[in-house]
């Protein structure tokens, strides 16, 4: 009897053990990226794990086309009230074509010029996050209007010298109007893509 005691007693301390270093690998593997738990009954919630960040200083780890940036943190941000030329093949792309009765490859070399505008502008640089009414859209992105440390305001920069088109999606419209007149002046003054 004493001998299955020491034996148990070695094989909890294995599957402890065990479980232990499952843990921690899982930890190390997951730092940055939050876990969602489910209740059918309250809907859902997230419990950060690893590192957390300040979206009021927060770095730019590099320009995914001209509207949407990825943080350090892993996350994407897509900015609010712009709206891009797509750079690469999809439906979007396919749409736009048919919308505007422009080829695909012109529309992806105008999507080239709006991405080297947003990259130059803010890849590699600090910024701060103002969030609106929805903090996420459908794809998990992060929608927010995006400053750099200077007090820039990427959103309205881009349009404002004529990389980006409106889209105005309620009820994310809290700088709506302003993107509006200055999406006017870079067409009247023929700025950026509207040369």
């Amino acid at each position: 009897m004493t001998r299955k005691k020491v034996k148990m007693s070695k094989s909890l301390k294995l599957l402890f053990f065990a479980l232990l270093v499952s843990a921690a690998s899982f930890l190390y593997l997951h730092a940055n990226e939050p876990i969602t738990v489910y209740y059918s009954e309250d809907g859902k919630f997230t419990v950060p794990l690893g590192k957390s960040y300040n979206y009021t200083d927060i770095l730019v780890k590099r320009v995914v086309d001209g509207d949407t940036l990825q943080l350090e943190s892993g996350e994407r941000v897509r900015l609010i009230g712009i709206d891009t030329p797509e750079m690469h093949e999809s439906e979007k792309l396919q749409r736009d074509a048919a919308r505007t009765k422009q080829g695909q490859a012109t529309i992806q070399k105008l999507g080239r010029r709006s991405y080297e505008f947003t990259k130059d502008l803010v890849e590699g640089k600090r910024v701060s996050l103002e969030f609106d009414v929805e903090k996420h859209d459908r794809y998990k992105r992060l929608l927010a209007y995006v400053y750099l440390k200077d007090r820039t305001f990427v959103n309205a920069k881009i349009i404002e010298e004529g990389y980006a088109s409106l889209m105005t999606i309620p009820p994310n419209v809290k700088y709506a109007d302003l993107f509006l007149s200055l999406y006017q002046e870079a067409r009247e003054k023929r700025r950026g893509l509207w040369k």
